[in-house]
């Protein structure tokens, strides 16, 4: 299998830019990686590399819509990697395997698998604690396996958890809660059409590990705007530091 990187990408610098509200950027500057492997899946996206010894290492992922230059995830790995961590942002497989275009329910397993592969590579590549974080469907995908093995990371960061789908709060995607014992920080936008603030609330009661819950009280499910960019990553940085430091020791 292969994914080969654009003439761009192969340079090892990326300059990625994605259009925000008011037409401006997202910049940053990261590694390419890619780890092919003998599994059916690929390792694809960007490392963050801090300059001083990293505390930790963050495998961080997309949405069912975006991918790993989505800007709000350039900015984290960004905010994290100046913060002492280690950042991948990858692509799940369904997005390595098309560049548009929503997951069908059949690629969540080897999305899963995808994300699995991530951790191990840079279990292998770096010492010391590794935290799993999403955004959205890939927040939802990293839950789902953090919940069959308990033991694969030490926590979990899940952005604009999609609770249910928008209008219809029956439909509720948390019944693999209950088996989640890895420690989970939640970050959610106050007009989150995915979840209001008490549907979630709720739902995190049904977890057993340790939770926290930043609600971030100007976005939407896109949490990031051209309001909060500014101090958004240090939000997210700073209750992710307040819940995991000391596991980070």
């Amino acid at each position: 299998m292969a994914f080969p990187f654009t003439p761009a990408e192969r340079e090892h610098v990326l300059v990625s830019t994605e259009v925000l509200p008011d037409n401006e950027g997202v910049t940053s500057k990261a590694k390419p990686f890619f780890d092919g492997g003998d599994a059916d899946v690929a390792v694809k996206g960007f490392l963050h590399v801090p300059s001083n010894r990293p505390a930790a290492t963050l495998v961080l992922t997309h949405g069912a819509g975006g991918d790993c230059n989505t800007p709000l995830l350039v900015a984290l790995a960004e905010a994290f990697s100046t913060n002492g961590l280690n950042v991948l942002r990858c692509d799940l497989p369904f997005r390595q395997m098309r560049p548009k275009g929503p997951p069908s329910p059949s690629n969540a397993r080897r999305d899963q698998e995808g994300l699995r592969k991530a951790i191990n590579v840079m279990r292998e590549k770096f010492p010391g604690h590794i935290y799993l974080g999403g955004q959205s469907y890939g927040g939802r995908q990293a839950s789902m396996l953090a919940a069959s093995e308990s033991e694969l990371v030490d926590g979990l960061l899940l952005l604009s958890y999609p609770l249910h789908p928008p209008g219809s709060p029956a439909q509720m995607r948390s019944t693999h809660f209950p088996m989640l014992r890895t420690p989970v920080l939640f970050v959610h936008g106050a007009s989150d059409a995915f979840a209001s603030s008490e549907e979630l609330q709720a739902a995190v009661k049904l977890i057993p590990a340790p939770t926290k819950v930043l609600e971030v009280t100007q976005g939407g499910h896109g949490l990031m705007t051209k309001r909060n960019r500014g101090e958004l990553p240090g939000m997210v940085v700073e209750a992710f530091d307040g819940m995991f430091r000391e596991r980070m020791r």
